[in-house]
């Protein structure tokens, strides 16, 4: 005992936490971050580098890489992004060509490039090609006849159902956090969730082949919600390189928050509408360094994109158009009933997609994923054949709605009658009176629109990856190029009405029906998503009609006033609530006039708050309080008389501190003191040897009296992103709220159940 002695003596005690030990400032899964608490251990962090760059070179070089180790990811997040995208890109159109048939000269050639390497096309066949060949001509010889269509119509399903299966079985064997869309989960995380593996490798790697599999079966979904969830793992593959992004939550959701604008980046080929996108809809903190990251990500990850060049196009996107015409004031009316339209969507969207999500999770239907993938591509496929705009891939469908009819196009929707006197420059083609063919294409498009509109309720949500930016466009398309072409036929045929005697002339171009298909897709997006501002640069910027930011923006509004009239949230919040995520948005306001001794635990008739005290707790005593409760901290107060706050220790910390002094540090045991003050006492040397937790204690908890409006204590969780708050009276400890506290209270108020909100 005697060589024992000097170490009781609080002089040389040896405070082993000194040196941090692994793991310690860690979150459990399926918990909520500190924000405040990373934020100062980040300050910390840049502190020790800062006065240490001044010592010698080698440190000023280390510092310096530290500085350019944010602008690093991003490149690396942009260039991976962008890469990923050009090959789904170009996969997706390979195998999508391969339900109708195959590429003789190079089978891995899709039907487009089959022809543009072939030197007998001609320009008005210039989707037919000897080196193309469907299925019926390669298996029987013929093209036309009942047998050849029903071949063709029988080997579609077949293929359709193959690349589905597979990707609902990829999804269940490797990476069940591979399905869906993958927006809310990464609005959740973003807020301060840990979902662990939602972002790892596997997810990444099946999602991006899952993804490919998932669009060519033909399903009504698109890949773009998808590239966001893609574009994420990537950053958080990065970030895992660098310990200033590995070792702290808050600073790895700063780099995610700028992948998911190089995700939108590469979506759809808008930097600037993906910058804006992840500030608008996704990120939950976005200071301005992270603004100008996320610039540099998306411009890398397009750059990228662009190098690949998947569309043959050298442009970013399928759609890109070019119109001539100027709008006038009175289309407004039309454009503001899409609008309209767009926002009854998008409710009917969300009422009826909750509703069978719920039911697919509450029951027997949940239990059969592979089995419901596969009736819904059976049904999506046999109902899409028949139909020529339901049979394509919804990019191509939205592509030819945009499409202005020039003298050269070839589509079933520029079927005009022709005036054999007009001499007139070919760009600038009048109003004419619609043939055939176009009234052939408004029936067909008026069967695709109910069939999108019903089949996109069933198939989004589904365990396979699935976005839903693309078949929201394709039906506000569909319902546009409708209204468009009504309106061209209307001004052709009265021009003389006083509405359009200002601005049609016969014989003049006027009406362009394919900027009607454009507003309406941004309108029917709108409803479903509630974006605004993000929605229009993205449109614009994907179709380059930069003088029709009015018209989108008017018909973005209306599509967001008439959905909220019907309900506050978007389909991502929707899908949030519905999976009971711990998110506080930040757009809800609470109104209501509550205290924080109404929402605070424990509640009247509880038992009382467990709490450690400062210089009086046995080792023995904190593990068993460990063990009975599931908190995931404790205040530690001077004393149970006093119940004085000095601060609050995360159960996490505790049980790893506790760990490693029984490992590390001679004569701890079950009935050593914990002590949390500066400078433990000299104790007599037959007591065992204390334990000196200070380092692990927070001495600035965040705090507000009872009597704090409720209000104000939403918005302090909101804003400071906290996980728990305590609540004193004149400096002595009452209780405690924590974030899931927040949320029950706000459900309750609503009228909701409190108990979905599952998770800590």
């Amino acid at each position: 005992v005697s060589s024992l002695d000097p170490m009781n003596g609080s002089g040389n005690l040896m405070d082993f936490l000194d040196e941090p030990f692994p793991d310690v400032g860690t979150y459990e899964d399926f918990h909520t971050i500190d924000w405040l608490r990373e934020k100062s251990r980040d300050t910390d962090r840049h502190r020790k580098i800062t006065s240490k760059s001044k010592e010698s070179i080698w440190e000023f070089v280390k510092s310096l890489l530290d500085a350019w180790s944010g602008w690093v990811v991003m490149l690396l997040i942009g260039l991976l992004s962008g890469t990923l995208a050009g090959v789904i890109d170009l996969a997706v159109d390979w195998m999508t060509d391969l339900k109708e048939g195959v590429c003789l000269s190079a089978f891995w050639y899709s039907h487009e490039q089959c022809c543009w390497t072939s030197n007998e096309t001609t320009f008005d066949n210039r989707d037919k090609c000897p080196q193309w060949q469907t299925w019926s001509e390669l298996m029987t010889g013929h093209t036309q006849g009942a047998g050849g269509y029903l071949l063709n119509y029988f080997l579609y399903i077949v293929w359709a159902l193959f690349f589905s299966f597979l990707a609902v079985s990829l999804v269940r064997v490797f990476a069940p956090y591979a399905c869906g869309s993958g927006i809310p989960e990464i609005k959740t995380i973003l807020s301060g969730f840990i979902i662990r593996g939602y972002l790892g490798k596997w997810t990444l790697l099946i999602k991006t082949v899952t993804l490919v599999l998932a669009v060519s079966s033909g399903l009504s979904l698109g890949k773009e919600g998808p590239l966001v969830h893609v574009a994420c793992c990537c950053g958080n593959l990065f970030c895992s390189l660098f310990s200033k992004y590995s070792k702290n939550e808050g600073k790895r959701r700063e780099v995610l928050s700028a992948a998911a604008a190089a995700g939108v980046s590469v979506a759809f080929g808008a930097p600037i509408g993906g910058v804006l996108f992840s500030l608008e809809e996704v990120s939950y903190y976005f200071p301005l360094k992270t603004l100008w990251r996320s610039f540099f990500a998306a411009l890398v990850a397009a750059f990228t994109l662009r190098s690949i060049n998947p569309f043959g196009n050298s442009r970013l996107v399928l759609f890109y158009v070019e119109y001539h015409t100027p709008w006038y004031m009175a289309e407004l009316v039309p454009f503001i009933l899409l609008g309209v339209f767009g926002g009854l969507w998008g409710t009917l969207f969300i009422r009826g997609n909750i509703a069978w999500c719920r039911r697919r999770k509450t029951t027997q239907l949940g239990k059969y994923p592979v089995l419901e993938v596969i009736v819904v591509t059976g049904i999506t496929a046999i109902l899409a054949f028949p139909n020529p705009y339901t049979r394509r891939s919804t990019s191509e469908l939205i592509s030819e709605l945009f499409n202005d009819c020039g003298a050269l196009e070839s589509s079933q929707l520029c079927d005009y009658v022709n005036d054999p006197n007009m001499t007139r420059p070919l760009d600038d083609i009048p109003d004419r009176p619609a043939g055939p063919g176009v009234y052939t294409a408004l029936w067909q498009l008026a069967l695709a629109l109910i069939f999108k509109i019903i089949i996109t309720i069933f198939t989004f949500g589904m365990k396979i990856p699935s976005g839903l930016f693309i078949p929201s466009m394709a039906v506000g398309a569909i319902a546009g190029r409708i209204v468009g072409i009504a309106v061209e036929q209307m001004a052709y045929h009265h021009h003389d009405w006083i509405i359009f005697k200002n601005w049609c002339r016969p014989g003049a171009d006027c009406v362009t029906p394919g900027l009607y298909a454009m507003v309406g897709a941004a309108a029917c997006l709108g409803g479903v998503t509630r974006m605004t501002v993000s929605l229009v640069v993205i449109m614009f910027e994907l179709t380059g009609g930069l003088e029709y930011i009015v018209p989108l923006m008017a018909a973005a509004v209306t599509s967001k006033w008439v959905a909220d009239a019907f309900g506050k949230e978007g389909i991502y919040e929707a899908h949030i609530q519905l999976n009971g995520y711990p998110f506080l948005d930040v757009k809800d306001e609470f109104t209501h006039r509550t205290l924080a001794t109404d929402v605070m635990r424990p509640r009247r008739g509880e038992p009382p708050l467990a709490v450690l005290t400062q210089d009086s707790t046995t080792v023995e005593d904190v593990e068993a309080l460990i063990k009975e409760t599931d908190y995931n901290g404790f205040p530690v107060v001077v004393s149970r008389e006093s119940e004085r706050l000095i601060g609050f220790v995360q159960r996490r910390d505790l049980i790893l501190a506790i760990k490693n002094a029984r490992q590390k540090q001679d004569g701890v045991v079950s009935n050593s003191v914990v002590y949390f003050t500066e400078d433990a006492p000299q104790l007599p040397a037959s007591n065992p040897q204390p334990l000196k937790l200070r380092r692990i204690l927070n001495l600035s908890p965040f705090t507000v009296t009872d009597h704090t409006p409720m209000e104000t204590v939403v918005d302090i969780f909101r804003k400071l992103g906290l996980r728990q708050c305590l609540v004193t009276r004149s400096g002595r400890l009452l209780g405690i709220i924590t974030k899931k506290d927040v949320l029950r209270h706000m459900a309750q108020m609503m009228n909701q159940d409190p108990e979905s909100i599952m998770f800590n």
